[in-house]
């Protein structure tokens, strides 16, 4: 009778390991965009109620709405526009690890919540600021981990949601640039924040 070898041990025990990894981040980020999707329905219904939890800038009695800010949405079209860059960009956020993923998402809602709050004159609502943020962390861990595997992810991103980046830049008075420019700063920071140490390993 065979063993397996420790080496092949160990890399069935590592694919398992990521393969559990995907598993959750996939279970965790589904989730959050069915209940965006059950908030939108409802607001829909309701003649748009729920658009009062967006962000009112300059208002102090508000700033607990930078919370619930990025759940909400303008729209179901506006929902649907933001659905698969938020899937693509919350999973590979997402498969680090599922603390690490909340606490890049704590991070980049108060950072950009507050950028909003301060600088902008509209209400403000929508997941692009998450979007923004997951697009600033994923690029943020292969410049500051230099890990391969971030540093390619770090490209195809890039390569493939690198136009988002023309979102920081004012355009369209409708669409928050400010949201869109502090999730980025926020994502970032997060990437700096909660990088990984040598020690760790990938």
């Amino acid at each position: 009778m065979s063993y397996p070898s420790v080496p092949d041990k160990k890399r069935s025990e590592g694919l398992a390991l990521h393969g559990a990894r995907a598993l959750s981040a996939a279970a965790v980020v589904g989730t959050i965009t069915a209940l965006m999707w059950v908030l939108e329905l409802v607001d829909s219904v309701s003649g748009g109620e729920l658009d009062q939890f967006g962000i009112q800038p300059h208002d102090v009695d508000d700033l607990p709405d930078i919370f619930t800010a990025p759940f909400m949405h303008g729209g179901l079209d506006h929902l649907a526009g933001n659905t698969v860059p938020f899937l693509v960009l919350g999973f590979l956020a997402a498969v680090r690890g599922i603390a690490k993923f909340f606490g890049t998402m704590l991070i980049v809602t108060v950072v950009g919540g507050l950028g909003v709050w301060f600088t902008s004159s509209a209400n403000t609502l929508g997941s692009s600021i998450l979007i923004f943020g997951f697009f600033g962390y994923l690029l943020g861990r292969g410049l500051f981990e230099r890990r391969v595997l971030d540093v390619v992810i770090a490209v195809g991103v890039v390569v493939v949601y690198g136009t988002l980046l023309l979102g920081v830049i004012p355009q369209d008075p409708t669409i928050s640039w400010q949201g869109h420019l502090f999730g980025l700063i926020g994502g970032v920071l997060a990437s700096w924040l909660l990088r990984r140490s040598r020690t760790e390993s990938p």
